[in-house]
């Protein structure tokens, strides 16, 4: 009876508890309702819509949907280059970037100098690495040319030429390959078992020995994470291939993002552009699953596999 009293007293003391709890959790709540929640599902209303912003939408079932996947050229051609980017941006600047952390991770004079001078680079983003890349891949008085030239090669057109457009701007993406994945390489290197190499070294193996039987399956964790983001991010490239290049030459770099991005603001096509949203998320998730079941394969866990 006594604890029963108790547990009564306790009672209104956990709802101003539970109330407290609720108001200081109720900013971050209301951001994701209003700028979350809502505009996901509206985008989904729109996709099924035919809407301009000017009139109310009208409702026109998968209309949206079936133009997309059977009468848009366009659609599949930001498929592919979106793919092709995907597919040679992802293992260059997560091999570049697990190399660089391999070069930094020795204990040598003046490493931290070198860790330094090598991270800098990937400040710079946005448009202003957009406008400074714009300027060095310049086939006329761009710097790699100039510096192609004093080595007596003819560089190539680059953003001008459709068949070096889109290695151009995967050739601009290495550019931050010192950043934020080469900290986390690092980190990882830093935690390996001295042990293991010294197991590697009484069998007589050497400097690649340890890199494929040690290094390689003690850091496939990290480079499975960064296999699924780097797959996510580069699906959201955007800004690149709007400053420098609208998506030519020749539509070779009319990347998805930015022909939803030009469905949507320029031909003020919001329904249609909010169906290409939808499928660029299908995709994703498609894409990212297969590759969370691909893990199970290759994916070393100390405690073991994660199912």
């Amino acid at each position: 009876m006594a604890a029963r009293n108790r547990q009564i007293t306790k009672n209104p003391l956990q709802r101003k508890q539970a109330l407290l709890g609720y108001i200081f959790v109720s900013p971050w709540l209301t951001g994701f309702l209003i700028f979350g929640l809502y505009p996901i599902v509206m985008s989904l209303y729109y996709s099924l819509c035919h809407y301009d912003v000017l009139r109310i939408p009208e409702f026109i079932g998968l209309r949206n949907y079936k133009e997309l996947l059977f009468k848009d050229d366009k659609f599949w051609i930001s498929i592919w280059n979106t793919l092709f980017y995907t597919a040679l941006r992802v293992p260059l600047s997560i091999i570049g970037s697990l190399l660089l952390a391999v070069l930094v991770n020795n204990a040598v004079k003046g490493i931290k100098f070198f860790r330094t001078v090598y991270f800098v680079p990937s400040i710079i983003t946005g448009v202003v690495l957009s406008v400074l890349w714009l300027w060095m891949l310049n086939p006329q008085y761009g710097l790699i040319n100039t510096l192609l030239a004093f080595l007596g090669i003819k560089g190539p057109l680059w953003l001008i030429n459709p068949d070096w457009s889109k290695p151009s701007l995967v050739l601009m993406s290495l550019w931050s390959i010192g950043g934020g994945r080469m900290l986390v390489f690092l980190a990882a290197l830093q935690g390996i078992p001295d042990h293991l190499y010294e197991v590697v070294e009484l069998d007589g193996g050497g400097w690649w020995s340890k890199f494929r039987f040690v290094t390689v399956p003690m850091l496939s964790p990290v480079l499975f994470l960064w296999s699924v983001l780097e797959v996510i991010f580069s699906f959201q490239v955007f800004v690149e291939a709007y400053v420098m290049t609208q998506g030519g030459p020749l539509n070779s770099t009319l990347f998805y993002n930015l022909y939803l991005y030009n469905k949507a603001f320029d031909d003020f096509e919001m329904g249609y552009a909010s169906a290409m949203a939808w499928i660029l998320l299908i995709l994703t998730l498609i894409i990212t699953m297969i590759q969370f079941k691909l893990s199970k394969r290759w994916v070393y866990y100390e405690g073991g596999r994660i199912n």
